[in-house]
């Protein structure tokens, strides 16, 4: 398949064949629909991030099931999903008492006596976030997968998986907004809009939208802000 390689920080990345190999017992092949550029990529990139090369970078991304494993009963080809970067195993002590974050991973990615996922020659190619999104095709393991049932488009179906989840869980997981509660969002990003989102599904009853972009606080009146404060008037805590 054709991926976007990354071999070198500050380089760009090379669009070249990766062999990616039979879908294991839990793992699943999906055809990439759509894919986001995050800037946690970026950081990789610019060597922000440690990484082993040679990577496929994206990990914020939608397709459809193309092949499963078999002892795969979630999905079956044909059907669309999102990509989940935070895969948890279900079963270990942390993922049962619902602390998926502190997951142990056991069995979610192959061990190094294996064969890899993806590899060029005889040398293992790492996907980033054990997704690797900015490819033709992904092997993952079934629990990196949501499935989708309605007709939403894979451009909208992939900023689920990093932007969406990452400003809901910030009002609703990290700032625990209570219902009734005041939430100020300073800036008014593609995160940003879904912390809005976040405060307003949390039961916020004042949602106030803070940046100097006029286009993107009328986004932010979209997302359900009450009230909305355009940064570049000054003064912005008296008002």
């Amino acid at each position: 398949m054709k991926a976007a390689v990354l071999h070198e920080v500050n380089q760009p990345l090379r669009m070249e064949e990766v062999d990616i190999a039979p879908p294991g017992p839990r793992e699943v092949v999906v055809r990439t629909g759509a894919s986001g550029v995050c800037h946690s990529d970026l950081h990789f990139v610019e060597g922000l991030y440690a990484t082993v090369f040679p990577v496929v970078l994206g990990h914020e991304a939608a397709g459809t099931v193309e092949e499963v494993g078999s002892l795969v009963d979630y999905v079956k080809p044909g059907d669309r999903v999102i990509c989940c970067l935070s895969v948890f195993c279900g079963h270990c002590e942390r993922c049962t008492t619902g602390r998926p974050v502190l997951c142990s991973r056991t069995g979610l990615v192959r061990g190094p006596d294996e064969t890899p996922r993806l590899s060029q020659g005889r040398d293992p190619v790492t996907q980033f976030a054990n997704l690797g999104s900015f490819a033709e095709k992904m092997l993952v393991h079934e629990n990196s997968l949501v499935k989708i049932d309605q007709d939403i488009p894979f451009e909208q179906m992939a900023l689920i998986g990093c932007g969406a989840t990452t400003g809901l869980g910030a009002a609703m997981n990290t700032a625990k907004v209570e219902p009734g509660s005041t939430v100020a969002v300073i800036g008014c990003g593609g995160v940003d809009l879904n912390a809005i989102q976040g405060a307003v599904l949390a039961g916020a009853l004042r949602v106030i939208a803070i940046d100097a972009v006029e286009d993107k606080l009328s986004l932010a009146r979209k997302f359900g802000a009450t009230d909305v404060i355009d940064a570049s008037s000054g003064d912005v805590e008296a008002r």
